[in-house]
């Protein structure tokens, strides 16, 4: 599980939002930069992403919005012995450096997958044998932008997600001025309240480009939020009963989420566009392959599926593309 260095400092009752916290971890395992960056990268909804930015000198900025309230964390590791050193900022710092190893996957247990019997996942392991999967424990940071990636491209719910958190969400925590460990990066926003995903006018979502049933989904689950975030806490069949009992969420959806809040290694992607054939190409050197192949494929790896299918795409292994690309619809025009 790692050690603990240097805890968390409290912060003074009623301190302002520069008022910060630190603590510093050791991981039970080997940790380098690029095996931090494999963990967190999930996390990141897009180079442009407000809640998540990475430094000039190297070190990530997140920023949440904690049951505790709007927190920001910056982590950067010491390459001499594999420390990781956290500052956090706002009403959520505590909360965020409390589950600080979670979110870096200590809570993940890799014993019982085995890549031996397969060149591709050996490899890929060879070259990431640091990915751990992590636990956010915040079920709508990640539910949000899984239903804005619905039946779009990448890009296409990356620009809506980035242009709401700049639109509608709040201005982050941050240390005060000539406090901070390092660089801050500029533009840094937190999600906005379950309640003010309810309050974001039609106009507002089309200009995101997102369209009406996308738009109404949000909503759902921003008025269901308080029950929803239970899900982090459940165990697999539980968490998807519960989010698919939200009109608009389905198993994509839930995979998305549960991958990230829960640190679900096993949640497998059903119905993505390209994962079945990435899957496929890579395990079996086929070029097409359906959901039903996939999880064939994959049942061998049972209980750690996604980390399987992160390995692959963390090598760039990718199917053959013959088929015209998808044209992204503008909804802005309709």
């Amino acid at each position: 599980m790692g050690t603990v260095g240097r805890e968390a400092v409290p912060g003074t009752a009623g301190a302002g939002p520069g008022s910060g916290a630190e603590r510093d971890w050791k991981p039970g395992w080997a940790l380098d930069l690029p095996g931090l960056r494999a963990v967190l990268g999930v996390l990141r909804f897009g180079g442009g992403d407000p809640a998540f930015r990475t430094a000039s000198d190297g070190a990530v900025w997140r920023v949440s919005r904690t049951p505790a309230g709007p927190g920001t964390l910056r982590i950067a590791l010491r390459p001499a012995d594999g420390t990781v050193t956290a500052q956090a900022w706002g009403p959520g710092a505590h909360w965020m450096l409390d589950r600080l190893p979670a979110l870096l996957g200590a809570e993940d247990d890799p014993a019982g997958f085995d890549p031996a019997g397969h060149p591709v996942l050996r490899d890929a392991h060879r070259r990431h044998p640091q990915l751990r999967i992590g636990r956010t424990g915040l079920v709508m940071e990640s539910l949000v932008p899984a239903v804005l990636g619905q039946r779009v491209t990448v890009g296409e719910a990356h620009q809506a997600w980035q242009y709401l958190l700049r639109q509608h969400g709040a201005a982050a925590p941050l240390p005060e001025p000539g406090r901070a460990p390092g660089p801050v990066p500029d533009g840094l926003r937190v999600a906005p309240a379950a309640r003010d995903w309810a309050l974001v006018p039609s106009w507002s979502w089309h200009q995101a480009g997102v369209d009406g049933k996308r738009a109404a989904t949000v909503v759902r689950a921003a008025r269901l939020a308080a029950r929803l975030e239970r899900a982090s806490v459940l165990p697999p069949a539980e968490a998807a009963a519960l989010l698919t009992a939200v009109p608009g969420i389905g198993v994509w959806t839930v995979a998305e989420t549960v991958q990230r809040c829960n640190g679900d290694a096993d949640a497998v992607t059903v119905g993505d566009l390209h994962l079945p054939n990435t899957v496929g190409w890579a395990l079996a050197g086929r070029e097409r392959t359906d959901d039903e192949g996939m999880l064939e494929l994959l049942r061998p790896y049972s209980g750690h599926r996604h980390r399987v299918c992160r390995l692959i795409r963390l090598i760039s292994v990718r199917a053959p593309r013959h088929a015209p690309r998808y044209a992204p619809i503008d909804f802005r025009n309709r």
